[in-house]
């Protein structure tokens, strides 16, 4: 009987220091943008840039690559929790699985490449290691974070464009739309509306307008939801009314910024991880 109060003590305290584990973990972030720094270390220029070189090369190759900078991922390995934000976040076209994740542990002095199923013959272990001792690590060991980050991703980008990997959708993902440069396109459509609604009547004028308002948003990279979206918002904005809108004082705007989601790919451990 003493034994087996002692037993369950002790399977009591196993469970207990389990779940203090589990409820330790660092958070996987919420994957709003391709670029994540949640140590402050890149400048919002930097971050942006970064942001849409990867934006772009996604358009170009339909493959999807996230940066994220954490200030640790202890108590666990950086493998354990890169997997876990693999696993989170998704990255890359379902079926496809070409996603990829750069994951920087900066307190902990830790950098690791995550890689997607479908990117394991472009990437693989050995030329992820290669990308981090020689590309990363020793611009991060010179106080270069940036530097590292940058190169390490264009080292990266270089090797996934080699991959033949099956052509972007046009309307892929639906999440590039940058509300920032479409919010112009609107007020200008809105303006113009007002005019030709004098000279020609609503219905000609809506339909003018949010014809071209959707073609420019179609030249300025949005997918074809945002190019169906500002056109028909525009239309209906036209001929319903609305200058009010336009006229009056005051009033909220659109929230900037566009969402990003990953496509559903898979992750299975395959990468590399090194210290600096």
């Amino acid at each position: 009987m003493a034994f087996l109060r002692w037993f369950c003590r002790l399977l009591l305290l196993l469970c207990l220091g389990g779940l203090t584990a589990a409820w330790a973990q660092v958070p996987v972030p919420a994957l709003k943008a391709r670029v994540t720094d949640l140590t402050g270390t890149l400048s919002e220029a930097q971050r942006q840039s970064l942001e849409n070189r990867l934006a772009a090369f996604e358009r170009e190759k339909g493959a999807q690559v996230g940066v994220l900078l954490v200030p640790t991922v202890r108590p666990e390995s950086i493998e354990q929790y890169g997997i876990r934000v693999a696993e989170t976040w998704k990255l890359g076209r379902k079926g496809v699985d070409d996603g990829l994740i750069l994951l920087v542990a900066k307190n902990d002095r830790e950098v690791r490449i995550e890689v997607g199923y479908g990117l394991e013959g472009a990437v693989p272990d050995v030329v992820a290691k290669r990308i981090i001792e020689e590309t990363i690590v020793p611009r991060f060991r010179a106080g270069d974070m940036a530097g590292g980050i940058g190169a390490g991703v264009e080292r990266l980008l270089a090797v996934i464009g080699g991959e033949p990997l099956p052509a972007p959708m046009a309307d892929h993902g639906g999440g590039d739309l940058n509300v920032d440069l479409l919010f112009p396109i609107f007020m200008v459509a809105v303006v113009a509306g007002n005019v030709l609604r004098a000279l020609f009547g609503r219905l000609l004028a809506a339909g003018a307008c949010g014809g071209v308002a959707a073609v420019v948003a179609g030249f300025m990279g949005a997918s074809l939801f945002g190019v169906a979206g500002i056109g028909i918002v525009v239309f209906l904005f036209i001929l319903v009314g609305g200058s009010g809108f336009v006229g009056g004082g005051g009033g909220g705007g659109w929230s900037g910024g566009g969402g990003f989601s990953g496509g559903g790919g898979g992750f299975g451990g395959g990468g590399a991880s090194g210290r600096w």
